[in-house]
C-alpha cells in the first residue's frame, strides 16, 4: 500500500474507530458497576439520532442545539430504562438482566419503527462537516476529523470524573461492592443511574456523528453499531475505559484498512470486527488491557 492511501485510511479509520469508541465507554462503564452487558446501549446511539433529526427537522433547530437536547433525551432514556427495567432485577440472577437487556432493545426498535418507519431517513448534516481538507496529497473533511477531536474530549472528561470528582469515587467504591457502598450511606441506586446517564450521553454522541457521516437514521442502525462497540470493548478489555477506546480504534482501523488493501472482500467488512476480537482473545482472554476485577476498575 501507498503510503498516501495508508494515511488516507488512517485518518478514515480513526473517525470510525471514535464512533465505536463513544458507544464502547457506554458498555464497558455498566459492566464494570453491575457486571451487565446493556445490549439496548446500541439503540440508545439509535435514539439519540432520531431525537436530533426530529429537533433538526421539525423545529429547525441548529445542529449543535439539536446535539445537546438529543444528548439530554438520550439522558433520559437510559435513566428510565434503568429505573423501569434493571432496577428491579438488581438482586436477580445475571440471566434475567441480559435478557431484560435484549428485551429493551427490540422493544427501542420497534417503537421507532412504529413511530418514524423502517424506510431510512435522511440526515442533513452541517455543511461545514463536508468542507475539505488537504494535507498535501492526503484529501479528507472537517467532519472526519472533528469525530476523533470530539471523542478524546468526550473521553478526558469522563476520565476526570471517575478520578477527580466525588461521583466518580462513588461510581469505582460501587464497582467493588455494592453493599458496602449502600452501608456507607451512599444511595447506590442514584450513582447507577449516573453510570447510565453518562454512557447514554455518549452513545447520543455517537449516533449523531454516525448520522451526520453516513446521512440517514434507521431504527435498526444501533444494532451492527452497539455488537462492534461491544466487540471493542471485550477486545480492550471490558471494565477499561482506555481500553474500550483502544479496542474501538483498532477495528476502526483494520476494518477500513483491510477494506482498501482487499477491496474484493469489502463485503464481508463487518466480520472483522470480530474475527479480530477471536484472535486477540485467544492470546488475551482478558483483552488487551483486560483488568484484575479483584483490584481495580476501569
Amino acid at each position: 500500500m501507498e503510503l498516501t492511501l495508508f494515511l488516507q485510511q488512517l485518518v478514515n479509520g480513526l473517525s470510525l474507530g471514535s464512533m465505536y469508541a463513544l458507544v464502547a465507554v457506554g458498555y464497558t462503564m455498566v459492566y464494570g458497576v453491575l457486571r451487565l452487558i446493556n445490549f439496548a446501549h446500541g439503540d440508545i446511539m439509535m435514539v439519540g439520532a432520531y431525537a436530533a433529526l426530529f429537533c433538526m427537522s421539525n423545529f429547525s433547530i441548529p445542529f449543535l442545539g439539536a446535539l445537546s437536547l438529543a444528548m439530554i433525551f438520550s439522558m433520559c432514556v437510559g435513566i428510565a430504562t434503568d429505573k423501569i427495567a434493571y432496577k428491579p432485577l438488581r438482586k436477580a440472577p445475571r440471566i434475567s438482566l441480559l435478557i431484560t437487556a435484549i428485551g429493551i432493545s427490540f422493544f427501542l426498535q420497534n417503537l421507532f419503527n412504529m413511530l418514524f418507519t423502517s424506510t431510512p431517513r435522511a440526515f442533513n448534516a452541517p455543511s461545514y462537516f463536508e468542507k475539505s481538507i488537504n494535507f498535501g496529497d492526503i484529501h479528507t473533511t472537517l467532519g472526519s476529523l472533528l469525530v476523533p477531536f470530539i471523542t478524546l474530549i468526550v473521553v478526558i472528561f469522563v476520565l476526570l470524573i471517575l478520578y477527580k470528582s466525588k461521583y466518580g469515587i462513588a461510581i469505582r467504591a460501587l464497582a467493588f461492592d455494592i453493599q458496602t457502598v449502600n452501608l456507607m450511606g451512599i444511595d447506590a441506586n442514584r450513582i447507577i443511574a449516573i453510570v447510565f446517564a453518562i454512557g447514554s450521553i455518549l452513545a447520543a454522541i455517537g449516533g449523531v456523528f454516525w448520522a451526520a457521516t453516513y446521512y440517514s437514521v434507521t431504527p435498526t442502525m444501533g444494532t451492527l453499531m452497539g455488537l462492534k462497540a461491544f466487540a471493542a470493548a471485550v477486545l480492550g478489555g471490558i471494565g477499561s475505559v482506555v481500553g474500550a477506546v483502544l479496542g474501538a480504534l483498532i477495528i476502526g482501523l483494520s476494518e477500513v484498512i483491510a477494506v482498501a488493501l482487499f477491496p474484493e472482500i469489502s463485503g464481508f467488512k463487518d466480520a472483522f470486527a470480530f474475527i479480530f476480537l477471536v484472535f486477540i482473545l485467544l492470546f488475551r482472554p482478558t483483552g488487551i488491557l483486560g483488568i484484575n476485577f479483584e483490584r481495580s476498575r476501569f
